[in-house]
């Protein structure tokens, strides 16, 4: 590549974790771009120095306003402008479309230097089925909207990706459980670090792991579509709720029924209060 950059918004795929995944083509463009639009200058501050690169920096984030945005668009004519999150692709769950959105509404250029990205690393390692997936980004944080979120989603037969924090983990898992049954899960975080790890199991089973347990790092959610047989019959969830509420209590008489015909925990629970009633 030549020290000259062409003119126009440069979307650059940054390391989520191991500096070693930053492309020679990234940084190639981080050492020759007019400036670098970061998400937080001081992390990215830490990746230009690893490199050499010089570039100036300015912040660009959510809240940065709609007169900054087309400042930097009206500029993209004369200089090559790179854009950077924190880590991983840009626009990923980061803020940036509204930039490029308009950088091709005033007739520049935009390149993408691809690169890491948190929800793809994930899906390889979940051992999960990857012909057809969504990405969910992060759920909402009140449980309301957060269940709705989820129901929205329920019968869509696809793999699912989500960002999640450590404080919040438990708290989604046990959502996922509750609206989606025994789906299969991985829980991954601190991907290409040091202490990289990918937990699997069913939502049930990794919300209850990390329920007295927040882990720290970046964390990446993946829950697997659901099964052939995730959609009994009334016929089929009563006759299994009518033996079960003979031992057990409705909550666990709808725990064992939902775990047995594989369909969600809330739909088993609201069918066993109304047969014990």
């Amino acid at each position: 590549m030549s020290d000259r950059l062409p003119p126009g918004l440069h979307i650059v795929a940054t390391p989520i974790g191991n500096l070693g995944d930053l492309s020679a083509r990234a940084a190639d463009t981080l050492r020759h771009a007019d400036r670098i639009l970061a998400e937080d200058t001081r992390v990215t501050g830490k990746l230009l120095r690893h490199i050499g690169s010089k570039a100036p920096m300015s912040r660009y984030d959510d809240h940065s306003s709609d007169e900054q945005r087309e400042r930097i668009v009206a500029q993209l004519g004369e200089q090559a402008i790179a854009l950077v999150s924190d880590a991983g692709t840009p626009l990923i769950s980061d803020p940036g479309y509204k930039l490029v959105r308009g950088a091709r509404a005033a007739g520049h250029a935009v390149h993408t230097i691809p690169g890491p990205s948190a929800a793809i690393a994930a899906l390889t390692l979940a051992g999960l089925p990857t012909d057809r997936f969504l990405f969910l980004g992060f759920l909402p944080a009140k449980a309301k909207a957060r269940g709705e979120a989820i129901s929205e989603v329920a019968d869509l037969r696809a793999t699912l990706v989500l960002y999640e924090s450590g404080p919040r983990l438990s708290d989604t898992l046990s959502a996922l459980a509750d609206a989606l049954g025994p789906r299969d899960g991985a829980v991954a975080r601190e991907i290409s670090k040091l202490h990289e790890e990918c937990v699997t199991g069913t939502l049930a089973e990794l919300a209850e792991r990390y329920a007295n347990a927040a882990p720290k790092g970046e964390i990446v959610v993946v829950v697997g579509p659901p099964g052939e047989s995730a959609s009994a019959s009334e016929e089929e969830l009563d006759a299994a709720l009518e033996e079960a509420l003979q031992r057990l209590s409705p909550s666990r008489a709808a725990a064992e029924v939902a775990e047995r015909l594989r369909v969600p925990r809330k739909r088993a629970y609201a069918r066993a209060l109304e047969r014990s009633k």
